[in-house]
């Protein structure tokens, strides 16, 4: 599928897809999984798998060390380093277009890339006035385009083929994450609001806009849909107060849309509690249940539905970042790595 481009990238130590650091008190891997390898050379920001399209697995990683990598993951398990990308600042976020053969990345340089894997060259896509932070493939009936979000507090809509964006939508703040699972998009930006798109008309339209159910700044969304109709109807949202909210955007009842607490350790002393951001959601794509993972290292699945927690992992060395379902929902994949949640004394 690459071409000629096999060949494997550095082997500086950093954050690891199941491990933990590979500095400090050495790999730290308690769940026993198995780690991608060789790891980026700095934290991780976000990780994709590859669409149902196409036959094989494959896995995208954003990093800081300014780096777009990609490995195939084997029947095995085992993983392959396969090729790589660079962007000259930190990569905040990664897309795949629906037919596998080309990803996009956003990053702190302002610039979102499309790289096409059987060719392995990356072109420039699109411009912000700031980091762009969310990236995401856009497949429409009656258009195609990327969308990007951005701290220059704007929403782009982008056709490949041209420099300019097709529409260009203000944002009450900076864009803090956004999802897509066609026809609906969501936006959360800093201010705690959430704009909620409509994607299948000619053009993007946006039809709703709340303020968001969480208390404190919003870090993560995802999109779910009804089991039974397969449509997008609501989305999970994370924040940095430990707590997750289930949001139906049309609620048949307002008892619907309820909250949890998550990510959360009793402290040393019974009168507090440890509350950790929540990093990063993810549904699972057959069985509709949700995995969170969090900056107190540990991840955890639930089943919004009975409003139940199903499982949590233990504890690695430092916070899960991202995670992700691949397509068959079969594998679960996170990336490990510090997240400057507690500043630079546990640097590592």
């Amino acid at each position: 599928m690459f071409g000629s481009s096999n060949t494997g990238f550095g082997s500086g130590g950093g954050s690891l897809f199941g491990g933990a650091s590979s500095t400090g008190t050495g790999n730290h891997n308690p769940m026993k999984d198995i780690e991608v390898t060789p790891p980026p050379g700095d934290s991780i920001s976000v990780i994709k798998f590859s669409p149902p399209t196409i036959p094989n697995t494959f896995l995208i990683a954003g990093s800081w060390d300014n780096i777009v990598r990609c490995w195939e993951i084997q029947q095995t398990g085992q993983t392959v380093p396969k090729t790589q990308q660079v962007h000259a600042g930190p990569v905040l976020d990664v897309a795949w277009h629906d037919d596998g053969t080309k990803v996009f990345t956003a990053s702190c340089d302002k610039t979102a890339k499309m790289w096409d894997l059987r060719s392995d060259q990356a072109i420039q896509v699109a411009q912000h006035d700031a980091p762009i932070k969310s990236i995401h493939w856009i497949k429409s009936p009656n258009y195609s385009c990327i969308m990007t979000g951005s701290w220059d507090k704007t929403l782009k809509f982008w056709d490949t083929r041209s420099a300019q964006p097709m529409m260009t939508l203000q944002l009450p703040e900076r864009c803090y994450c956004a999802d897509v699972v066609f026809p609906m998009a969501v936006v959360g930006t800093a201010g705690r609001h959430i704009l909620i798109y409509r994607l299948d008309d000619n053009q993007p339209v946006e039809f709703k806009r709340m303020e968001s159910p969480l208390k404190y700044q919003h870090r993560c969304v995802s999109i779910f849909k009804d089991t039974k109709k397969n449509t997008p109807v609501g989305f999970a949202l994370g924040s940095i107060e430990g707590r997750c909210a289930i949001q139906f955007v049309q609620a048949a009842n307002p008892k619907d849309n309820f909250t949890f607490k998550c990510h959360r350790n009793n402290g040393a002393s019974s009168s507090y509690q440890d509350i950790y951001a929540v990093n990063s959601i993810a549904f699972h794509p057959e069985h509709g249940t949700l995995a969170t993972a969090g900056s107190d290292g540990k991840f955890s699945f639930w089943d919004k539905d009975a409003r139940t927690k199903l499982k949590t992992s233990e504890q690695m060395l430092q916070p899960i970042i991202s995670c992700d379902f691949n397509a068959q929902g079969n594998i679960f994949g996170y990336a490990v790595g510090y997240d400057w949640s507690k500043a630079s004394y546990f640097y590592f």
